[in-house]
């Protein structure tokens, strides 16, 4: 039917908490501390739409090697104008690659990284 939800585990939740919410301006639904497993859910949302579940464990392992490790390559955030998201993340301090032009869609897209360095892609619409 559709996707629910994408969690992501951090290994700073203040940082990454302040990264989803301040930087790319999610919106927080709930935040919940679990003190039997000592982690952090916080629930976010684009608009009134549920995305990302964030949560915090103590000492999660790193992610092995990236974009290419099995699992999840990237998380793609679909925006009306890639410049002017490209610019405002740049202003907030975030490194972003230049813009590229999709093959066969031929929108424009670009990546950055999240706090612990998981691979971000704002496509345009």
């Amino acid at each position: 039917m559709k996707i629910h939800h994408i969690a992501i585990i951090c290994s700073d939740y203040e940082v990454s908490k302040k990264f989803y919410t301040e930087v790319l301006g999610l919106n927080i639904i709930r935040e919940v501390y679990r003190e039997a497993r000592q982690s952090y859910k916080l629930d976010l949302a684009i608009g009134e739409h549920y995305v990302i579940e964030l949560f915090s464990f103590p000492n999660p392992p790193e992610r092995p090697s990236r974009p290419e490790s099995c699992g999840l390559r990237h998380l793609a955030f679909s925006v009306d104008n890639v410049e002017k998201k490209r610019n405002e993340l740049m202003e907030k301090g975030l490194g972003c690659e230049d813009i590229r032009i999709d093959e066969f869609t031929e929108k424009k897209f670009f990546f950055t990284t999240d706090p612990d360095n998981l691979p971000l892609e704002f496509y345009e619409n």
